[in-house]
């Protein structure tokens, strides 16, 4: 593509060169190419970008003075220059030639495959299931019976969808992950202590643009669904229970668990490895950090607290709290020695 599609479609102004120089890819500075875009957040970057191979590199505006714009590199000013950068990285990232069916792949009665769908060598593909227009689905993944794929979405190798899972538009599912498994919900017979598993034959809805990271799990619901809105994007390793809701641009970082029954507002980010219980509440915009814990049946939002505030520890709190316990901790521990 030339610079000036790539600004057509993303927007930002082009301080100096010509729109009609062509990129191919993306790159770092370090390798970048005559063919090849990069970024500068800060001054000190931009300076080394000025002096490499790339063909342009895009920057904050005002980023480069004046006096420093004669060079062979084209700048490109916009107001989020990493932002812009990986969006540009998928604009010209080369698209996958549709490969059809393979021959080992196993697909059932009732399908519907749309144009130019992938399936790859040993996949299965259930009865009833549909597949939108676009879509790959890559070696060993199995779709289970009535599963239905939106458009343009990407399932990598060994990823299995259970039964009564719909994935919307461009969701990625990475290798290894399961999703639309039963829930872990037992009931507990009190006289002989065996357990009986409660009904788990609810749904599961992956919203536009979800990705599921390698190895994630993400179960149906018992009676009614679990949902993944729109935008989030879930880590690998990440466990989320039956009947959660997840609202739309969460992140999910790699070994956090959420039991059943919780949610999660809109833009809340959870860090790695961190625990949340049964029927919590996470509001619209939380930080959780690593390591963080929340109890059942609390709720957790940023209520009285700034923007932008991380919340750590069990249970999870702002961090100036963390650290004025830990602080009083220490000094009464010292007081103890120095009394023994």
């Amino acid at each position: 593509m030339t610079l000036g599609e790539l600004i057509a479609q993303l927007g930002g102004k082009l301080a100096t060169g010509t729109p009609e120089k062509v990129v191919t890819g993306v790159n770092g500075h370090e390798h970048a190419t005559a063919m090849e875009l990069m970024f500068a957040e800060d001054a000190e970057a931009a300076t080394h970008a000025l002096v490499s191979g790339a063909a342009a590199v895009v920057v904050k505006p005002g980023c480069i003075a004046e006096n420093a714009i004669a060079t062979r590199v084209s700048v490109i000013e916009a107001e989020q220059p990493r932002l812009w950068f990986a969006r540009a990285a998928k604009l010209l990232r080369p698209k996958a030639l549709a490969g059809g069916v393979h021959p080992s792949a196993v697909v059932g009665t009732d399908v519907e495959l749309a144009a130019d769908v992938t399936v790859g060598p040993c996949a299965v593909i259930g009865d009833g299931a549909r597949i939108g227009a676009g879509t790959r689905i890559e070696a060993g993944a199995s779709i289970g019976e009535g599963v239905r794929v939106g458009e343009d979405c990407k399932i990598y190798p060994r990823a299995v969808l259970y039964p009564g899972t719909t994935l919307a538009n461009r969701v990625v599912v990475h290798s290894g992950a399961v999703l639309g498994a039963d829930g872990f919900g037992y009931v507990r017979d009190a006289k002989s202590g065996a357990y009986t598993q409660f009904p788990q034959q609810g749904t599961l809805l992956l919203e536009d643009d979800v990705e599921i990271g390698a190895n994630s799990t993400v179960d149906r619901g018992a009676l009614k669904q679990t949902r993944i809105g729109r935008g989030t994007k879930i880590d690998n390793l990440v466990h989320v229970g039956h009947n959660c809701d997840l609202g739309e641009n969460v992140i999910l970082v790699a070994l956090t668990g959420i039991s059943g029954s919780s949610s999660v507002g809109d833009g809340a980010v959870i860090a790695g490895q961190v625990g949340i219980g049964d029927h919590v509440q996470i509001g619209p915009g939380v930080i959780l950090g690593g390591q963080a814990g929340v109890f059942s049946g609390t709720k957790v939002s940023m209520e009285g607290l700034k923007p932008g505030t991380v919340l750590f520890g069990t249970p999870a709190r702002p961090l100036r709290q963390v650290l004025r316990e830990q602080a009083t901790l220490a000094r009464l521990a010292k007081k103890k020695d120095k009394s023994q």
